[in-house]
């Protein structure tokens, strides 16, 4: 039995690993400058002719980086005799996945130094940082667009009304030239609104995701279960533990990948702005036709002057990460703009600095 859990452990963990990888948008993109400038670091401070970034995607390695080139020989075949030099370091995500690695190689025998490693580590971080960067701000730009697109979409109905009211207005028998003129001018400025926003909602649809949440019956504390296992190397990391009491199903209409997204925010900032050992509580209460739920940490809190800007972007708060983990100021506003999109709220609650904070997101049943 423990065999099989091993087993199972493995498996979810490389299930987690590929995902982030994933999420990451990094595999069959083209090589970039600046990672070539970290490769090239390497190779320096190695004195090598070799050096590349790599990620390990489903029984596949993709480069998007090579110094000198043969690189999948290098790794792959480090055997062959013809690379008598090779060294390597995992770059690993904040939470703890290794989903590639950085490379220096030569075809003669050199020393290696613990001080050169210990570079090498730093060039693997700032690989993972980039990633990490990156995918904050798509993220948050795609919930912006999001929103938008959603509030486009729900301002046609009522100028189709306008549309249609003011033609009508215009037909009514043995009404005044006056009327008449301003209903047409009415008719034509809410037309020539629709065309607008045809316009941009147009284009949204060609991107390879739909604005619209999609609108699947899911179970809250299902999805909250997921989000919880990405989230284990990180919670062992810092000695941490998250208990979700919710003792029954809570069901509502909403988009399964972008509830998570939210979820997944709000509990990597307990994980970050929480001490090591602190436990992060998560409840939920069914009032009327809404749910909230209920992410409580005891970690650094918030004061009343962050609470106020705590969802604006790039507005700098007194909380300060409990282990110099990096925060962009992006997570909260896509986090935001998603909950907003499913007619939703979210908002924060704290007694003050230390104190800890309550993140609450209340969402319509239906």
């Amino acid at each position: 039995m423990q065999y099989e859990k091993a087993e199972q452990d493995i498996y979810s963990n490389e299930a987690m690993r590929l995902k982030k990888l994933y999420n990451y948008e990094i595999l069959n993109t083209p090589a970039e400058n600046a990672f070539d400038q970290i490769s090239q670091l390497a190779a320096e401070i190695f004195d090598v002719s070799f050096a590349g970034i790599c990620f390990e995607g489903n029984d596949c390695f993709f480069l998007k980086s090579e110094i000198g080139g043969s690189a999948l020989e290098i790794i792959q075949d480090q055997d062959s005799g013809r690379f008598a030099f090779f060294a390597s370091v995992p770059i690993v995500s904040p939470d703890g996945y290794q989903v590639g690695l950085i490379y220096v190689a030569d075809t003669t025998a050199k020393p290696i130094e613990d001080r050169q490693l210990k570079m090498l580590q730093h060039l693997a971080d700032m690989v993972a940082e980039k990633l990490e960067s990156r995918m904050a701000i798509r993220r948050t730009l795609r919930a912006y667009d999001d929103r938008l697109h959603v509030l486009v979409h729900d301002l046609k109905n009522p100028m189709t009304t306008i549309t249609l009211q003011s033609e009508l207005l215009g037909r009514i028998p043995g009404i005044d030239d006056k009327t008449s003129l301003i209903a047409g001018k009415i008719n034509a400025q809410s037309k020539k609104m629709i065309d607008n926003l045809n316009g941009i909602l147009s284009a949204a649809r060609k991107e390879a995701t739909s604005f619209k949440p999609k609108k699947d019956k899911i179970d809250l504390n299902q999805i909250l279960e997921e989000v919880k296992k990405e989230f284990t190397l990180s919670f062992e990391r810092k000695n941490q533990t998250i208990l979700i009491d919710i003792q029954e199903p809570v069901e509502v209409f909403a988009d399964p990948d972008k509830i998570a997204m939210v979820f997944s925010q709000l509990i990597d900032n307990a994980i970050k702005f929480s001490p090591i050992g602190n436990e992060t509580i998560i409840t939920s209460k069914i009032t009327d036709n809404e749910v909230t739920v209920a992410i409580k940490d005891n970690g650094v809190g918030l004061t009343e002057e962050d609470l106020e800007k705590v969802f604006l972007k790039f507005v700098p708060l007194s909380s300060i990460s409990t282990n110099r983990e990096n925060s962009y100021g992006l997570g909260l506003i896509a986090a935001n703009a998603l909950v907003e999109i499913h007619k939703g709220k979210l908002w924060a609650e704290s007694n003050g600095k230390d104190l800890g904070t309550t993140f609450y997101v209340a969402l319509p049943i239906k």
